[in-house]
């Protein structure tokens, strides 16, 4: 099952996308994207087991020094925008 975030606040310009990936390596068995919208925001899409995911998902509400996130919810309007999840892989795009 995969779920897509929306990050918002000051999210772009502080390696806010790089810290993701790191986390989710470090937290392990996931796989997905984080993604700079026009807008300001970021949106992360992941696939992995649920307590995985629920892990990653809290570590987005500190997100990286320098950043602010004001709020994290679930956007699955944003999947299709998406290439398909490559198992085993945290990419930036």
């Amino acid at each position: 099952m995969d779920r897509c975030l929306c990050i918002k606040g000051r999210v772009q310009g502080v390696g806010f996308r790089y810290w993701v990936v790191l986390k989710a390596y470090t937290i392990g068995e996931l796989s997905g994207y984080a993604c700079n919208m026009e807008n300001g925001d970021v949106v992360v899409l992941m696939s992995g087991p649920e307590n995985k995911m629920d892990k990653l998902q809290t570590q987005l509400y500190k997100g990286p020094l320098f950043s602010r996130v004001d709020s994290v919810t679930l956007a699955p309007e944003y999947i299709s925008l998406f290439p398909p999840i490559k198992q085993g892989s945290f990419k930036r795009i």
